[in-house]
């Protein structure tokens, strides 16, 4: 067991021992930033740890309603909804979209929150293969009876290989259908691609009426929650249509004035994204030069796999044993994780040339 004794960052504490860190999805590092830690202390001591009640009731404060407020200056967007867990964004817009769509299509790897949230639902449902729009054509043709609208929801960025969603291609498919919806889970693409930093459909350049979102505040704003961009009439529409928002706690306030400041900060100074745009680019041309092809994109998230016979677990424990902490990925023990073992590498905003070299270094000795 890996037990975390730091705040996550470049350099972490785990299990006694300082490392270069690899892992999770803390893509800015600002987890333990101190002016993070100030403003949850700040909130604590004035509002107390949470408010106990639904935010359809008394459950509103000004530290969540300010969330809100920031969070709709970062998208640009008239509201936003802000929720105790990113992972229940999706049971959000399948229920507050409900009446809206006939039939869900997803991608069979989606993320356990997006199959999840279509299995709540009360819908038809229907699994295409993994980032394939001919599938997804042809299992609409099959499925979609005359009048029904259908609705896509997968991950925009999978969370084990990084891959990004075909989002363009799946848009122009659903486009033949006179009323059509595409959501897409934004979990590991807030604040970390398009031009501001706003998701999949910013860094796709795709605007549209029927583009709808999910995404956390948790991963690379360093805080915590849920959040869903649009318009207000939308927002206000989710917030009657969807149990989550009004059966449950909002997050925590101190967690939440955390998350307040994280998108201060991050709106502030776009030299993070850059940084980290520069440091995933730079990690994938070291890992090009030791026979890995990793792309282009700037998505943070890594995926080591071979058709050879590595042995990647191994290769973790001796990465492990050098100090230095990445995620060996089993086949078969998430969504999207490759068929054979795989290494998932996180990088951050934070990380130095000189600790990405080393991993590089170290990682090409053992294969």
């Amino acid at each position: 067991m890996y037990v975390m004794e730091s705040a996550p960052g470049a350099r972490t504490i785990v299990n006694g021992k300082r490392v270069d860190y690899f892992c999770g999805c803390g893509y800015f590092a600002l987890q333990g930033h101190p002016e993070l830690i100030k403003a949850a202390c700040e909130a604590a001591q004035k509002y107390g740890i949470a408010s106990t009640t639904s935010r359809s009731g008394y459950g509103n404060n000004p530290v969540l309603l300010d969330v809100e407020k920031k969070a709709a200056d970062f998208f640009q967007v008239e509201d936003t909804m802000y929720f105790v867990s990113g992972y229940v964004g999706n049971i959000i817009l399948l229920q507050g979209l409900a009446d809206q769509y006939d039939i869900v299509f997803t991608d069979q790897e989606s993320h356990y929150a997006v199959k999840d949230g279509v299995a709540v639902v009360d819908k038809p449902a229907v699994v295409f293969r993994h980032l394939d729009p001919e599938d997804l054509k042809k299992k609409l043709r099959k499925h979609v009876k005359p009048r029904q609208r259908p609705l896509l929801i997968c991950d925009g960025v999978f969370a084990m290989t990084g891959a990004l969603a075909p989002t363009p291609e799946y848009l122009e498919i659903l486009q033949q259908y006179e009323q059509f919806l595409l959501c897409v889970d934004d979990a590991h693409a807030v604040g970390v691609i398009g031009e501001k930093g706003r998701g999949t459909f910013e860094y796709f350049g795709l605007k549209s009426d029927n583009l709808y979102s999910c995404g956390t505040l948790s991963k690379a704003m360093g805080g915590h929650g849920g959040i869903i961009p649009g318009k207000a009439e939308f927002i206000e529409t989710l917030k009657r249509n969807s149990s989550i928002f009004y059966s449950s706690s909002g997050t925590p306030t101190p967690s939440a004035a955390a998350t307040a400041k994280a998108l201060e900060i991050v709106m502030s100074s776009p030299s993070m994204r850059n940084r980290l745009w520069d440091n995933v680019a730079y990690a994938k041309k070291r890992f090009g030069e030791i026979g890995f092809d990793l792309g282009d994109n700037p998505v943070p998230i890594l995926c080591l796999q071979s058709e050879d016979s590595v042995d990647f677990e191994t290769v973790q424990k001796e990465l492990w044993d050098k100090d230095i902490a990445v995620l060996y990925v089993a086949p078969g023990s998430y969504t999207s994780a490759p068929d054979n073992g795989s290494l998932r590498i996180a990088i951050n905003a934070a990380h130095s040339h000189e600790q990405i070299d080393r991993l590089v270094h170290e990682t090409g000795a053992l294969l």
